[in-house]
């Protein structure tokens, strides 16, 4: 048994946070959230219970204090791994989407050319197109956007 554990795997609030790497204010707010298990001391203390997975204590703090095989431990990697899928699939519309970009702005000049202006004047007539503008003075919406012209 560690120096600092209580009988029955109890800490005090400020050594669960030692233990834990955060704050006493933050394990108060994970017992009132019910998320760590909170027991009243004879003496008037509040002490909270740890799991064996949390309470190997290093000298430094610096390792992962999960218990391979744990449940604790088969959550976070099962974790890790739906958000390195997803980060991947989005990776891929990303990529997909910015390789459009260059095509859908050639589109967007062409539909500009070619759709028809009229300009009435009341008699019927129509008066000289505008000229088209030049690819090179026309703004795509994507760098007006982000501010890259």
């Amino acid at each position: 048994m560690d120096s600092n554990q209580t009988p029955n795997g109890l800490y005090t609030v400020r050594q669960a946070a030692e233990i834990l790497g955060t704050t006493a204010e933050a394990i108060r707010s994970r017992l009132n959230r019910g998320t760590l298990e909170r027991v009243d001391g004879e003496d008037g203390r509040v002490y909270v219970r740890l799991d064996p997975d949390h309470t190997h204590i290093d000298a430094d703090h610096t390792t992962d204090h999960t218990v391979e095989g744990s449940l604790v431990f088969k959550l976070q990697a099962d974790q890790i791994e739906f958000l390195r899928r997803e980060l991947e699939r989005k990776d891929h519309i990303i990529m997909g989407l910015t390789q459009r970009i260059p095509e859908l702005e050639a589109r967007g000049a062409t539909e500009a050319r070619e759709s028809p202006v009229s300009h009435s004047d009341g008699t019927g007539k129509s008066s000289t197109p505008p000229e088209p503008q030049e690819p090179s003075q026309r703004r795509s919406w994507w760098r007006a956007f982000f501010g890259l012209e």
